[in-house]
C-alpha cells in the first residue's frame, strides 16, 4: 500500500470527455463500475457441441450446431433447447480483425484482454489451439491477456478461432449450484440447469500499464476509500488522479480531486476521496444514496506516467451511504430503515439464469419497485452486475447471496469459499448491496445444529466476509440455525395472518422465538451463538400459490388461493401481521415471479402481474 498524499479540494484538470458518464450508462457495458470507451461484444451466434471430450475440435468443429451466447443450451433462447444433462459442452467462435479493432486496439492500447462474465462451472479457453487459461467457479468473472494470441498476421487473413470447453457435472454436489437441479427433471424448489456460458463474453483493449480493478468503500458519510489494482510493468514515478463529480439536474459540482503517488513496486493501493461539501451538514445530506433518492457520484480515475502523461483513464461511480446495525435497528445513513424485500430467483423461462436481454435487467428492478418493495433478496445466485447497476441507479437495496453447494466436504468448502470471496470482491462497490449472505437454510451444512465442524465452517464464512468487507452486516445462515449473524433472520411460511401476528407480536414473542425452536422445527441459534438484541427480519414468508391462467399439474405454493380476491386478501393479512410486530425491522416476500413449478410469485413467469399491480402494491405497503 502507498502512503496517501496530495489531497486537493478543487479540480486540477478536466475529466476525459471521451469517457461515458458511468452513472448514466445504458446498461450494456458488462462491467458497469469501470468503463472504457471501446469494447467488442462477442455475444451472438457461436458453434456448439455437447458430445463430450472429442479432440476433433482442433481441426474444426465437425457436426457443430449454432448456439446463441450467452444463453445456456438447456434454454429455448439458446436455439439448442435441450434441458437434459450436459456434463461437457464446447463452444467455438471466429475472432476477426473487425472484432479486434472494435475493442479499441492501437498504439495507445497495445494489450487485448478477453473477458467472461460467467461460465458454469469449469472453463478452459484456447485461441488457435493454444491454451489461454482455465477458470473454476460458475458465477464469477474471469479474464485472460490474449495479446500475443491475437497478434496481427499470426494467422492467415487475421482470423482466429476461440474455443471454450465448459464442464458442469450435474451430479457433483460440491459445486456451488444454487437452485439448479441435480435431477434430470426439475423438482420441489429446484429448477432446470444453466450450463456453460451465461453472461457476456467481450474483448477490451487496454494500455500496457492499466487499471485492472477498482473498489469503493464508504468509510463514513464524508470520505470514501478507493482501492486500485494495476496490471502491467511500470517504469516508476506514476501518480494516480481521482476526480469526483456530482450531477444534480442542471448543476455539475466537482466534489474533489485527489492525486496520490504510487510506490515503485505497489500494484494495489488506496486513495482517500473526500466528498463532504463544505457548506453545512444539510448540503451533505443531499449526496446520500437511499432507495428514495438514489444519488450517484461520477468519477474518473486517471493513471499518470512520469512527466504527467496520461497512461490510462477509466470512468466509474459510487454512492455515498453507510449501513449498519444499532441494537435492534437496521440503519441506512445512520437512520432506522425498514427493509421491505422480495425474493428474486433471477430466473427466466426461456433463458434460465441468463437474462433474456439487457433491458430485462432494468425492467426487473423497475417491477420490484412498482410492486412496493425497496429491496430484493437475490436468491442463490450471484447476479449479473448490470442488475446491480440498475439497483444502484434506480434505488433498490439488495441482499448479496451466494449460490450454495449441497455437500459438506473439504472440496465443497474450498470451492464455495473461493467463489464467494470472488463475488464479494466483484460487488463490494455497489451502494445497493446492504447485506451479505454466504449460507441459506443450512444448505451444505445440514447437520449444523449438532456438528461442530459445520458450525465452524459457517462461522468462518461469516468472518471471512466481515474481513473482506467490514462495512456491511453479515447473515451466517439465512432462515435458521445461526452461528454468527449480525441480523437474525427467520423463514416462516405460516399462511394465516392471525397466527403469524402472534409469533412476531412483541418482545416476549421475540424472546421465545430467538431463544427456542422456530418455524420448520429448527432452532434459531446454535453453536453457542448468543442473542445480543440484534435486528430480527422475516426473510422468507408468504409463498401463496395463485394461477390465474389455469393450473399446471405440478404447480404449488406453501398455501393456495382460490381466486384473485382471496389471493390479495391473504397477502394483505400476512403483511398486516408483519406491520403489527413490535420488533421486526425487515421482511422478504416469497417470491417475485412464478418459477417453473413454484407458482407462488406475485408476477407470472413472463413478468405480467396476476392482478392489477396497484392491488399488490397496496397489500405490500398498506397504503
Amino acid at each position: 500500500m502507498s502512503m496517501l498524499d496530495g489531497i486537493v479540494a478543487a479540480p486540477t484538470s478536466t475529466p476525459d470527455r471521451t469517457l461515458p458518464r458511468a452513472s448514466r450508462q445504458d446498461g450494456s457495458y458488462p462491467r458497469p463500475q469501470m468503463l472504457r470507451p471501446d469494447w467488442a461484444d462477442l455475444d451472438g451466434t457461436w458453434s456448439f457441441r455437447n458430445d463430450g471430450d472429442d479432440p476433433a475440435w482442433r481441426s474444426g468443429f465437425p457436426g457443430a450446431r449454432d448456439i446463441v451466447v450467452p444463453f445456456p443450451p438447456e434454454s429455448v433462447a439458446s436455439g439448442i433447447d435441450e434441458p437434459g444433462f450436459h456434463p461437457v459442452v464446447w463452444y467455438s467462435r471466429t475472432l476477426s480483425r473487425a472484432d479486434i479493432d472494435a475493442a479499441g486496439s492501437g498504439p495507445a492500447a497495445p494489450r487485448l484482454v478477453l473477458h467472461f462474465g460467467a461460465v458454469d462451472y469449469r472453463a478452459t479457453v484456447w485461441i488457435d489451439g493454444v491454451l489461454i487459461g482455465t477458470h473454476e467457479g460458475g458465477h464469477t468473472p474471469f479474464s485472460f491477456d490474449v495479446t500475443q494470441a491475437l497478434t496481427p498476421g499470426a494467422t492467415e487473413g487475421d482470423l482466429h478461432t476461440l474455443v471454450v470447453r465448459a464442464e458442469d457435472d450435474p451430479h457433483d454436489l460440491t459445486q456451488p449450484r444454487g437452485k439448479q437441479d441435480w435431477h434430470e427433471d426439475a423438482h420441489a424448489i429446484w429448477y432446470r440447469r444453466t450450463t456453460g456460458i451465461w453472461q457476456t463474453v467481450w474483448l477490451e483493449a487496454v494500455p500496457a500499464v492499466a487499471v485492472e480493478y477498482l473498489r469503493w468503500t464508504n468509510l463514513d458519510q464524508a470520505t470514501l476509500r478507493l482501492t486500485v489494482r494495476l496490471h502491467g510493468v511500470r517504469t516508476g514515478g506514476e501518480r494516480l488522479r481521482v476526480e469526483a463529480v456530482w450531477h444534480d439536474d442542471d448543476r455539475v459540482e466537482h466534489l474533489a480531486t485527489v492525486e496520490s503517488t504510487i510506490g515503485d513496486t505497489a500494484t494495489e493501493f488506496d486513495v482517500l476521496v473526500p466528498v463532504a461539501r463544505q457548506a453545512n451538514g444539510q448540503a451533505q445530506d443531499e449526496l446520500f444514496w437511499t432507495p428514495d433518492t438514489p444519488r450517484l457520484v461520477d468519477a474518473t480515475v486517471t493513471l499518470l506516467g512520469p512527466g504527467g502523461a496520461v497512461v490510462d483513464t477509466v470512468a466509474t461511480y459510487f454512492g455515498v451511504r453507510t449501513v449498519g446495525i444499532d441494537g435492534p435497528r437496521f440503519l441506512l445513513n445512520g437512520h432506522a430503515q425498514d427493509v421491505r424485500s422480495v425474493l428474486n430467483q433471477g430466473y427466466w423461462p426461456d433463458s434460465h439464469l441468463a437474462a433474456p436481454s439487457r433491458q430485462a435487467l432494468r425492467r426487473e428492478v423497475e417491477l420490484i419497485k412498482e410492486l412496493g418493495f425497496n429491496a430484493a433478496r437475490n436468491h442463490q445466485k450471484i447476479e449479473d452486475p448490470r442488475f446491480l447497476y440498475w439497483a444502484d441507479r434506480l434505488g433498490l437495496m439488495v441482499w448479496g447471496e451466494t449460490a450454495g453447494a449441497y455437500e459438506f466436504s473439504p472440496r465443497a468448502m474450498h470451492r464455495l469459499m473461493r467463489e464467494w470471496m470472488d463475488a464479494v470482491e466483484r460487488d463490494a462497490s455497489h451502494p445497493s448491496i446492504i447485506t451479505w449472505v454466504p449460507v441459506n437454510e443450512s444448505w451444505g451444512v445440514q447437520e449444523i445444529r449438532t456438528n461442530a465442524a459445520q458450525q465452524a465452517y459457517a462461522r468462518s464464512l461469516a468472518d471471512v466476509t466481515r474481513a473482506l468487507d467490514p462495512t456491511r452486516p453479515v447473515v451466517s445462515n439465512d432462515g435458521w440455525e445461526h452461528v454468527s449473524s449480525d441480523i437474525i433472520t427467520i423463514h416462516d411460511y405460516e399462511g394465516v395472518g392471525e397466527r403469524l401476528a402472534r409469533t412476531y407480536a412483541d418482545d416476549a414473542a421475540r424472546s421465545a422465538l430467538v431463544g427456542g425452536i422456530g418455524p420448520a422445527d429448527r432452532r434459531v441459534l446454535v453453536g453457542g451463538a448468543q442473542d445480543h438484541g440484534q435486528p430480527v427480519m422475516l426473510t422468507e414468508f408468504g409463498g401463496v400459490d395463485y394461477q390465474p391462467g389455469g393450473r399446471r399439474e405440478d404447480g404449488w405454493g406453501y398455501t393456495s388461493a382460490t381466486d384473485g380476491d382471496d389471493w390479495v386478501e391473504r397477502i394483505t393479512a400476512l403483511y398486516d401481521a408483519v406491520r403489527a410486530s413490535s420488533f421486526l425491522v425487515g421482511s422478504c416476500w416469497t417470491q417475485l415471479t412464478d418459477t417453473m413449478q413454484e407458482t407462488n410469485g406475485l408476477l407470472n413467469a413472463d413478468r405480467t402481474p396476476k392482478v392489477p399491480i396497484e392491488q399488490i402494491r397496496r397489500a405490500v405497503t398498506g397504503h
